[in-house]
């Protein structure tokens, strides 16, 4: 008897060349339907920042209105203290980040290295504090800081973010570690590294993809936040960051809408920044061809 051969069964999501052109065209729509959604909230914040001061509740939907003017960016950058704030974020953010990512590669590199008592235990004890609302950590966070003298200071403000985004950082780094063979750190050994060279040398410059999704994570959660940063820093305006400053231009009775979006987009160019010159780490593979099979 001659044994059937059955084809695979064709799946609609599946790419391939053989691909129809109506699918080609059905991805393109919603992929051009994604970015306009994504876009467009964009768009009328630029709209509004452009617009004069008497027609900012006009209901015009062109991106340049016909009157355009760059009067609340000069305000925003020259008469507010709007570089002040941005220093301030950047000085914190960037130190929340680096910590982060050097706590957390050290840890996670123990936790998928070695065997331990309470290795399970401290693995499921860091994602439960992920499931935690960070409303609700405020309250002790701030009563250690009191005691500890950290109100009013930048350094409590990046012990207070670094508690919140180490956690989530160990686990995405041990799943990484996890997937590069330990073959390598012991061909690095035997050729004479310590386990400290080995962890430097070998393991760090493989798991740079890792590192740089960690070190943007991190960024991120320190870059955007504004409520812990409301009670660490109080009222101190030396010491406030863009959040706390776009929040002074929303008075009592009036809020300078202008002036809140010019800052909103200018505070977008750090972040873009950042992601275009990290884009090319974040990519996978790196330990291709590392041992021989």
């Amino acid at each position: 008897m001659s044994a059937k051969h059955t084809t695979p069964k064709k799946s609609f999501f599946r790419s391939g060349r053989e691909d129809s052109p109506f699918k080609r065209i059905l991805i393109h729509l919603v992929l051009i339907i994604s970015c306009v959604i994504a876009i467009f909230p964009i768009l009328r914040i630029l709209a509004v920042s452009l617009r004069p001061g008497n027609r900012l509740m006009s209901t015009d939907l062109a991106i340049i209105p016909p009157d355009a003017t760059l009067e609340s960016y000069r305000i925003i950058l020259f008469e507010k203290p709007f570089l002040s704030w941005v220093w301030n974020s950047l000085a914190i953010t960037i130190s929340t980040a680096l910590i982060g990512v050097i706590l957390a590669a050290t840890a996670a590199y123990a936790f998928s290295r070695w065997k331990f008592p309470g290795r399970s235990v401290g693995l499921v004890f860091l994602l439960a504090t992920q499931m935690i609302p960070a409303s609700m950590l405020m309250i002790p966070i701030y009563i250690l800081a009191i005691k500890l003298g950290m109100v009013g200071t930048y350094r409590g403000l990046v012990i207070a973010y670094c508690v919140t985004s180490i956690p989530f950082s160990v686990w995405i780094l041990k799943g990484y570690y996890d997937t590069i063979p330990v073959d390598l750190e012991e061909a690095a050994r035997i050729d004479g590294c310590s386990q400290l060279q080995a962890f430097l040398r070998v393991l760090l410059p493989l798991s740079t993809p890792a590192l740089a999704i960690t070190f943007l994570f991190n960024f991120m959660a320190a870059w955007n936040e504004y409520l812990l940063a409301r009670v660490m820093l109080g009222s101190q305006e030396s010491l406030l960051t863009w959040p706390l400053g776009l929040q002074r231009l929303q008075g009592q009775f009036q809020t300078q809408w202008g002036q809140f979006s010019a800052g909103s987009i200018l505070v977008m160019v750090p972040v873009m920044v950042l992601f275009l010159y990290s884009s090319k780490y974040l990519i996978s593979g790196l330990t291709l061809g590392g041992v021989k099979g």
